[in-house]
C-alpha cells in the first residue's frame, strides 16, 4: 500500500516533530490534539524549527511554505479517518493509548496502519485493544528527539504484524529520510535495551563513589568518544523518563541491570528531573552549568 496521508496523535515535543518530518517529506499530515491551544503551541514550535532550517539553508523559503501548507490541525478523531497511517505520540499511559486506538479502530478505513511512538510500552498490549483485522496492521515507529534531526527510527513488529505491512512501514520510514532498524516487540526495543542499563550503571557508579559527576561524564566522553557523558545524557532524556522506562523494563525482565538505583528514585521524588526542571545531576539555572550538590553518604 502506498502511504500518502499521515495522521499524528499528539502535538507535543515528539508529535510535532513527527508531523514536521512527515510534512517536510511531502506527506499531507493531520495532527490531532485535545485542544486548539495545544495545536497552536505545537505548530508554533514547528514554525520555529522550519525557520531554523531555512536560515541554515537546509530548506528553501518555498519549501518552508509548502511544508507548512501540508500541515493541518484538528481536535476531532474523525479527521483522521482517511489517513493511510496514524502515528500515536500521546502520554505514556497504556489505558489512554488503548482507549484511543479502540476509538480510531471504529472509524478508520480498514487499510489504515496504526503505529505507536512509545519508547517502553508493549505494542502488543496496545494492539490488543483493536479488532483482529487491525492487529495485523499494527506496528511501533519509535522516533528519537529531536525528530526532524535524528536519523534513527526503530520499526517494531509484533507476532501478528503482517509482513507486507511491516515492509510498507520500513519504506515509509525511508521516505521520511530516516534510517530504519528492524526490532521485535520486546520491552525497550534495541536502543533502550542497551542504553538504559548504561545510564543506570553510571548512577550506581556515582552512588558507590567510583567517581564524581564530572569525572564519570568526562571518562566516558574522552575514553569512549561519546558526545556527552551518561549523567548529562540522563539529564537530557529526563531522569523521570529514565526512571519510568527502567521500572517497566525491570517489571518485564526481573533483571538487576534494569532496576532503578535508589539515587535515581530519590532524585525523581525530589523533582530533580534534569534539563526540563532546571536541575538534575547538573544545575541548569546558571550558566555555565555546575554539578548539583548532593549528599550521597
Amino acid at each position: 500500500m502506498e502511504i500518502k496521508k499521515v495522521g499524528v496523535l499528539g502535538c507535543g515535543l515528539m508529535g510535532s516533530g513527527i508531523a514536521q518530518t512527515a510534512a517536510m517529506a511531502g506527506f499531507e499530515t493531520t495532527v490531532r490534539e485535545v485542544s486548539e491551544d495545544l495545536i497552536q503551541k505545537g505548530f508554533a514550535a514547528i514554525e520555529k524549527s522550519l525557520a531554523k532550517f531555512a536560515e541554515k539553508g537546509t530548506i528553501t523559503a518555498e519549501q518552508q511554505k509548502e511544508t507548512r501548507a501540508r500541515l493541518h490541525g484538528t481536535t476531532s478523531f474523525d479527521d483522521l479517518a482517511e489517513c493511510d497511517i496514524i502515528i500515536e505520540a500521546i502520554i505514556e499511559n497504556l489505558e489512554e493509548k488503548q482507549n484511543t486506538y479502540r476509538h480510531l479502530d471504529a472509524i478508520c478505513k480498514e487499510e489504515t496502519i496504526f503505529a505507536s511512538n512509545t519508547s517502553s510500552l508493549s505494542i502488543t498490549q496496545m494492539m490488543a485493544a483493536t479488532s483482529p483485522a487491525r492487529q495485523r496492521r499494527f506496528i511501533g515507529l519509535h522516533f528519537f528527539n529531536p525528530v526532524p534531526i535524528m536519523k534513527l527510527v526503530e520499526v517494531v513488529r509484533t507476532i501478528l504484524t503482517d509482513a507486507d505491512v511491516y515492509e510498507d512501514a520500513i519504506a515509509f520510514a525511508k521516505k521520511l529520510g530516516k534510517v530504519p532498524v528492524r526490532a521485535s516487540d520486546k520491552t525497550g526495543f534495541i536502543v533502550n535495551r542497551l542504553l538504559v542499563p548504561y545510564l543506570l550503571d553510571s548512577i550506581r557508579a556515582l552512588e558507590e563513589g567510583v567517581g564524581s559527576i564530572v569525572d564519570i561524564d568526562n571518562a566516558m566522553k574522552l575514553g569512549c568518544g561519546y558526545p556527552m557523558g551518561p549523567l548529562t545524557l540522563g539529564d537530557f532524556v529526563g531522569l523521570d523518563t529514565t526512571y519510568y522506562i527502567a521500572e517497566i523494563m525491570f517489571n518485564e525482565f526481573r533483571e538487576k541491570r534494569f532496576a532503578p538505583p535508589p539515587l535515581l528514585k530519590r532524585m525523581v521524588m525530589a523533582g530533580l528531573y534534569g534539563r526540563k526542571s532546571g536541575r538534575g545531576f547538573y544545575d541548569y539555572t546558571n550558566d555555565p552549568k555546575n554539578p548539583t550538590p548532593m549528599n550521597l553518604v
